[in-house]
């Protein structure tokens, strides 16, 4: 199962989603701290002039009223709050701040609990102790708009950021594709060079590989294909000769060695040939059956072929494809195995699966990272006449055209197993774009 979080994208959102997430409520609780700030110094320079401007009433016009929420109060009167006040820290910072504001040796208290509370001031010029309302520290405020501000721009900076990280991972998702698509020996056109410079400098040096290797593949496919179709007129003129023997035995063992040939440069042109299969998907289990019986008719000798198909009709694979795959198979284990010969299907969880095993002696554990080279053959275990190295070479490219993966080793029984898997989309395509997966 896929996970959003395992991609590039994915993590890139994550990444910044938390970054735009942790600097927004970074910012949030600096502007409410420096605002609760601002708050507590603009009450401080609030009562200061308020204080100030009592003073100046009582000395320039003592006979006019002050207003009813100041007075003064004599200093003998009880009413005066005590030195010693158990007070919040907040009120205490206050009272701080206030007794800085105003001139050394000030008195300030606060008195009892009101609505609002009061300030008692107390300077050593003062006949009387100013009792003024408190300015509120967290003065009642509309409903605060600052949130839905920081959450319209984190929306804003969230998207941004994903179209940005959407468009810098999209040539890296096409060159990851392409990788992918040039690992199973599929064509791969030129990847437009985009992106940031490292990314395109990385997408040119795959283009120029590719170009490179496809060169080289090709040179090697014309030559081994032009070798292989040129020896087949002359193997034709000397199986026609061999035949023309009177000797049975020694026409029999030139007819043989014609014969071997004539396997050999057949499996030449099959390994040469690049060209994608348009041939329609079939059900494997169907085809697998039918090529079972097929290969008991018109090889008696050959050891028996058993079949365990338990895929199902959703496991689908070209007709070409598959017949090629199993030919080599069943050739391999005819000429290497013994029987009985086993061809398995079922459906697991990496995949579909396609196995064939034979009870013979096996490949050497040596000799397994080999087994899929063209042109090695395994000496002695399995070697022999008319065989060129290509069988299992030519299953692993058709294999891998697929988008499958191809295991080769020893069955704990004994014999060689060959499990191809493959994926559960990718052998359930429509015939139209069977092409494609080559």
């Amino acid at each position: 199962m896929r996970r959003p979080i395992d991609s590039l994208f994915g993590r890139l959102a994550l990444l910044v989603v938390a970054v735009l997430l942790i600097s927004h409520f970074a910012w949030f609780v600096l502007i409410r701290v420096e605002r609760s700030q601002s708050q507590a110094r603009y009450a401080v320079e609030e009562e200061a002039f308020l204080i100030d401007a009592v003073r100046q009433h009582v000395a320039r016009t003592p006979s006019v009223p002050l207003p009813s929420r100041v007075r003064l109060v004599d200093p003998a009167s009880p009413e005066v709050p005590p030195v010693k006040q158990d007070l919040p820290k907040p009120l205490m910072r206050f009272l701080e701040d206030i007794r800085d504001r105003l001139p050394p040796g000030s008195l300030v208290r606060i008195g009892p609990p009101a609505r609002p509370p009061t300030l008692w001031v107390h300077e050593a010029t003062d006949q009387n102790w100013i009792v003024l309302p408190m300015t509120s520290l967290h003065p009642p405020r509309p409903r605060d708009q600052m949130l839905e501000w920081l959450a319209v721009i984190f929306s804003l900076a969230v998207m941004c950021a994903l179209f940005v990280a959407w468009r810098l991972q999209q040539p890296l998702t096409a060159l990851a594709q392409a990788v992918v698509r040039f690992g199973r020996g599929q064509s791969v056109p030129p990847l437009a060079e985009r992106g940031p410079r490292e990314l395109r400098e990385l997408t040119r040096g795959f283009n120029q590989m590719v170009t490179e290797v496809s060169r080289t593949e090709q040179d090697r496919a014309v030559m081994l294909a032009g070798v292989a179709h040129d020896l087949k007129t002359p193997l034709a003129r000397l199986r026609l000769r061999a035949e023309m023997m009177e000797e049975a035995k020694l026409r029999d063992g030139v007819v043989r060695d014609v014969d071997a040939l004539a396997h050999i440069v057949d499996q030449f042109l099959v390994f040469a040939h690049d060209g994608s299969d348009r041939s329609e998907p079939v059900v494997v289990d169907e085809q697998c059956a039918r090529i079972a019986r097929t290969y008991r008719a018109v090889a008696p000798g050959a050891p028996a072929v058993r079949t365990e198909l338990t895929a199902g009709p959703g496991f689908r694979l070209p007709t070409a494809t598959l017949e090629r795959i199993l030919s080599n198979l069943l050739d391999n284990a005819h000429a290497y195995g013994a029987p009985p010969v086993v061809v398995a299907t079922a459906r697991t969880q990496a995949g579909w699966a396609l196995s064939v095993i034979d009870h013979g002696r096996g490949i050497a554990p040596d000799d397994l990272v080999n087994a899929s080279r063209p042109f090695v053959r395994l000496d002695p275990a399995r070697g022999g006449n008319g065989h060129s190295g290509l069988g299992l070479a030519i299953v692993e490219r058709l294999v891998r055209r697929q988008g499958g993966v191809c295991d080769i080793g020893n069955a704990p029984e004994g014999g060689l197993r060959v499990t191809m898997t493959f994926p559960l989309t990718a052998t359930t395509r429509p015939a139209q774009e069977s092409e494609n997966a080559w």
